[in-house]
């Protein structure tokens, strides 16, 4: 697949999670992070391990974010 359309697939598949965590609840966290900023946060650094290669192999954005929700330490420049 080609990266600027998983990053596409990607882009909308945390904007559908974000909004439907804001509209539910807030993520509580030490720093009280709104849910919209978490995933901005998250989708960036998804969005340049794409852009460098790491998720070449996946079929779709929805695979990369799974990806993701099972193991941030996937992503190298991660920090919570």
């Amino acid at each position: 697949m080609k990266r600027e359309q998983l990053i596409s697939e990607v882009k909308d598949e945390y904007a559908n999670i974000a909004s439907n965590e804001s509209q539910q609840h807030f993520i509580q966290t030490t720093t009280e992070i709104t849910s919209e900023a978490y995933y901005e946060k998250l989708l960036n650094c998804v969005i340049k391990e794409i852009e460098a290669g790491k998720f070449d192999n996946c079929r779709s954005g929805s695979e990369v974010v799974n990806k993701v929700a099972a193991d941030k330490s996937i992503l190298s420049n991660w920090t919570d």
